[in-house]
């Protein structure tokens, strides 16, 4: 069963995956299967492929359907397992190819509470981050934002942990039904320290002109 309190994309995201694991379960080699929405709202589904040299997880299969579609930067993925077992959370070599890869994908885990959706970093704390990855980064933005950006009235945000550096971005328009994207650069980051003694990020961004 699907939380509610999960955003409309993110139930699809997870939705999908546990659809394609109800189909699996005569085959001991397809065991767990995996779903990913791009920046557009295409979701690429995968099943793993277990062996005793080392197959690879659904989540890793999902990543490499996703890029033979083009699909560029993953904003959610989710997995499920077969014979009813429902959602489940990435193993660890997963969470740090996605942290790697889509260092702003966000995982949907199974909770006491129901699914929920982490930050990929959040399931992965204090790791080693593979620099040659140049992965692009992604930007999230309340739909509402879309026009106020997009027309230069809005440069610049204010983030609690989004750990977002300078350089290109994708900026992306969260809860907006037709996943609206923006190309951007992220100009400067800089840290504030709050009266309660918290940080947050401003980020001063600038969007392409259309081509």
């Amino acid at each position: 069963m699907v939380a509610m309190n999960l955003s409309e994309s993110a139930r699809r995201v997870v939705e999908a995956a546990e659809r394609l694991a109800a189909t699996l379960g005569s085959d001991p080699n397809h065991t767990v299967a995996a779903a990913a929405m791009d920046t557009v709202g295409r979701i690429h589904e995968a099943v793993n492929v277990y062996h005793f040299t080392g197959g690879p997880c659904a989540e890793l299969v999902a990543l490499g359907v996703a890029a033979t579609a083009g699909a560029g930067p993953l904003v959610t993925i989710a997995a499920a397992g077969d014979r009813g077992r429902g959602l489940i959370s990435p193993c660890g070599r997963c969470r740090q190819a996605l942290l790697d890869l889509h260092p702003d994908v966000q995982v949907a885990v199974p909770t006491d509470d129901g699914p929920v959706l982490r930050p990929i970093r959040k399931l992965l704390p204090d790791t080693y981050f593979f620099p040659d990855a140049d992965a692009r980064r992604i930007v999230r933005f309340d739909e509402h934002d879309h026009e106020a950006v997009a027309t230069g009235r809005k440069t610049s945000t204010v983030r609690h942990d989004d750990q977002i550096a300078p350089g290109p971005a994708i900026f992306f328009f969260e809860g907006d039904e037709v996943h609206r994207t923006l190309n951007g650069t992220v100009t400067v980051v800089e840290r504030r320290r709050l009266d309660d003694g918290s940080t947050v990020d401003e980020l001063t961004f600038t969007v392409e002109a259309p081509e």
